[in-house]
């Protein structure tokens, strides 16, 4: 494994950027944090994790070649992607204003089904031609073709676990009551702000 750790230290770092970088998968775990509070901000972390097991999976399979070779399945994607983002921002959008000041404080009476914050979290980042590109050149031009599958899967377990973490550590950080009250004083307009974000990015997916 040594004779890798130069390339393995490249993706790490690439990975790092990629993930810390504001996008879709920021949006939805600052949204799930500040309204439904940290134990469903922590399955939608892990749904995102989940989603980068997809992107890996794919370019293992040698799926990727075909997406970076075909423009209509590229396509497709983008449309697909572009119009989860959007539902999402349109369902923001329609966010009303919250009657009950001490909600903030009731978590449990805003947390939906965990397993709809965990596909929540997986779709935003399966359904994301962003991470498509990301893992498409991270597995075309940064690892070298000779690099044994196995190494590659384990790369690939690693920027899954990372993923996971970076985002678990959000969720902590941001869904603190203070951070959940400050939202919270601006209740719906914060809602309708994510939702204007999740359009823009949908709209940039798109383009």
């Amino acid at each position: 494994m040594f004779i890798y750790l130069d390339e393995f230290l490249l993706i790490a770092v690439a990975h790092f950027f990629a993930v810390a970088s504001p996008g879709p998968d920021f949006a939805i775990v600052l949204k799930q944090s500040v309204q439904r509070g940290r134990t469903n901000a922590l399955w939608t972390s892990a749904g995102v994790a989940l989603g980068i097991l997809v992107h890996v999976t794919y370019c293992l399979l040698g799926v990727a070649i075909l997406l970076s070779q075909s423009e209509a399945a590229f396509n497709a994607l983008k449309y697909v992607a572009g119009a989860y983002l959007a539902y999402m921002g349109i369902q923001a959008l329609r966010a009303k204003a919250n009657t009950d000041p001490q909600s903030v404080n009731n978590e449990q009476s805003q947390v939906e089904s965990y397993g709809l914050a965990l596909r929540r979290g997986f779709l935003v980042n399966a359904l994301n031609p962003k991470a498509t590109l990301f893992f498409l050149s991270l597995f075309t031009l940064v690892i070298s073709a000779e690099t044994p599958s196995v190494v590659q899967a384990f790369y690939g377990g690693y920027m899954a676990v990372a993923t996971w973490l970076w985002f678990s550590f959000l969720s902590i950080v941001l869904s603190k009551q203070a951070v959940r009250a400050f939202f919270h004083k601006a209740g719906h307009w914060f809602d309708r702000g994510i939702g204007i974000i999740l359009i823009a990015l949908a709209v940039r997916v798109v383009i």
